[in-house]
């Protein structure tokens, strides 16, 4: 309908832009509230898995039975708290690692080397399909 796409293109929101505080500005707050993970800790904990931040936990949950896939409401919310997990680990114990927002908000994880890792669309993955591993996206972190 034309007068839609006439509506569009006034209402449209901008692209290319998000709101967010500076990941500048505090590190150690973006950490603390991107490793809450809840609902990640209760499932593994139900399965008698403790998350430790580290990554044999990684190992761990690589292991676990994928029950979360029975649920398709529950998935991407499962596959997110992966992937900030996953980060989580990973600014913990690779040197130099930090969390970074991209221009549009999505969080990922910069290397020293500079690289970034898209942990929450790795996490989304492995709890859809598997793959990759959460222990393999951080061998391969760590080595660079």
């Amino acid at each position: 309908m034309n007068f839609l796409d006439t509506w569009r293109k006034r209402h449209d929101m901008a692209r290319g832009t998000a709101t967010y505080v500076s990941d500048e500005a505090d590190q150690e707050g973006i950490a603390e509230l991107f490793a809450e993970c809840e609902l990640l800790r209760v499932r593994a904990a139900h399965d008698g898995l403790e998350l430790d931040d580290t990554p044999a936990s990684l190992e761990a949950l690589d292991q676990l039975p994928p029950r979360w896939r029975d649920d398709p409401e529950e998935l991407p919310w499962f596959g997110n708290d992966a992937g900030l997990y996953l980060g989580t680990v990973i600014v913990r114990t690779v040197p130099g690692a930090r969390w970074h927002l991209w221009p549009n908000g999505t969080p990922v994880v910069m290397l020293a080397s500079g690289r970034d890792i898209e942990v929450v669309g790795a996490g989304l993955d492995w709890a859809a399909t598997g793959a990759p591993e959460l222990s393999q996206v951080y061998a391969e972190a760590s080595e660079l």
